[in-house]
């Protein structure tokens, strides 16, 4: 059978297969994929989801169910018919193509129309019947020859004729199929889209919190100097007491590391430059799951440093409100791709 060969668009990208030897051969295919739609990679995309797609063709219905759960990279699973396990690679292939992150199962199940009044004989089975009847008529006194109504009532010796046998090429079919994948992934690609269009209204006003926690911190550490003044004389008086001729350059060090102990002004900075930087992100959009994942850390580390150097108990309670939001923050930026 000469190559059959099939163009068609698969989420505005172009597919070319060539097929060779029908159905019954494994699947030779050749797959170009153009560019991505930049518009689609300015979203910001969950990895949950679902979709399906149905389709009919020559008595044989099939449907495609697609589901998407959060995963640290990308894995496919597929749960393909007995005979159709050819298709396997290709759908892996697609689903990389057009997905980054997230467990993904895809479940395809059809089922065939049996072909109304039409039966064959499996000459097979029926051979072989009839070989070890005559072994059994030769072996045992007695044994009758068994009438043909007899063997045709063996189960599988009469068996109903599917509809597609009646079509030795299945690459049609087969094509068919691949081409109804299109409209489950494009149904789970825009389920997770409108997820992650709702986690990032969430996330954007978890930043807006964490902003204004910042700002409330900065107004409190603005009003400490002179707390700061009174609580650095009296660790100098202590230490004069306890160390009467201690030098100039010892009491300049001492007040140096209180200073530093005690200013949070430098983490009140880093944080509102990770809510920025998180804001342009996901403005961006595309595939941002692990940078945002990675600023979450950052989040943790300069509140974790904050609270342990909180002076003051509003700071101390603002920062464990900051960790409370950060927390919250990092559970959703788990489900973005």
């Amino acid at each position: 059978m000469y190559p059959f060969k099939l163009k068609f668009k698969f989420f505005g990208q172009s597919i070319h297969l060539i097929f060779y030897n029908g159905i019954s051969e494994r699947i030779c295919y050749l797959i170009h994929m153009n560019n991505k739609n930049e518009t689609s990679l300015s979203k910001i995309s969950s990895m949950t989801g679902f979709g399906s797609s149905n389709g009919i063709m020559s008595g044989c219905s099939w449907t495609w169910e697609v589901k998407s759960v959060n995963g640290k990279g990308l894995d496919v699973r597929c749960r393909l018919p007995q005979g159709y396990e050819k298709i396997d690679s290709l759908t892996r292939l697609v689903v990389g193509k057009t997905f980054k992150r997230g467990n993904l199962n895809l479940n395809l199940t059809i089922q065939e129309q049996l072909h109304q009044n039409q039966y064959k004989i499996n000459h097979t089975l029926l051979n072989q019947l009839i070989e070890t009847a005559g072994e059994l008529q030769s072996n045992l006194k007695g044994f009758e020859k068994p009438r043909l109504d007899g063997l045709f009532a063996v189960r599988g010796v009469i068996e109903p004729i599917a509809e597609n046998e009646y079509n030795s090429d299945y690459s049609v079919l087969e094509t068919e199929i691949l081409v109804s994948l299109d409209a489950a992934l494009s149904s789970l690609f825009q389920s997770r889209i409108d997820e992650g269009i709702r986690i990032s209204t969430v996330l954007f006003n978890q930043l807006e919190i964490i902003d204004s926690l910042c700002e409330q911190a900065e107004k409190i550490v603005a009003l400490q100097p002179a707390n700061i003044r009174k609580r650095l004389n009296h660790q100098i008086e202590e230490l004069l007491e306890t160390f009467p001729r201690l030098p100039d350059e010892r009491l300049a060090q001492e007040a140096a590391i209180f200073m530093i102990k005690v200013d949070v002004r430098e983490e009140l900075d880093r944080l509102k430059a990770h809510v920025e930087a998180a804001k342009v992100l996901m403005e961006e959009g595309g595939v941002i799951g692990r940078k945002l994942d990675f600023l979450c850390q950052e989040f943790n580390r300069e509140v974790n440093t904050l609270c342990s150097k909180a002076s003051d108990i509003s700071l101390s309670k603002i920062g464990l409100e900051l960790k409370a939001v950060i927390e919250q923050y990092r559970e959703q930026v788990q489900n973005i791709e």
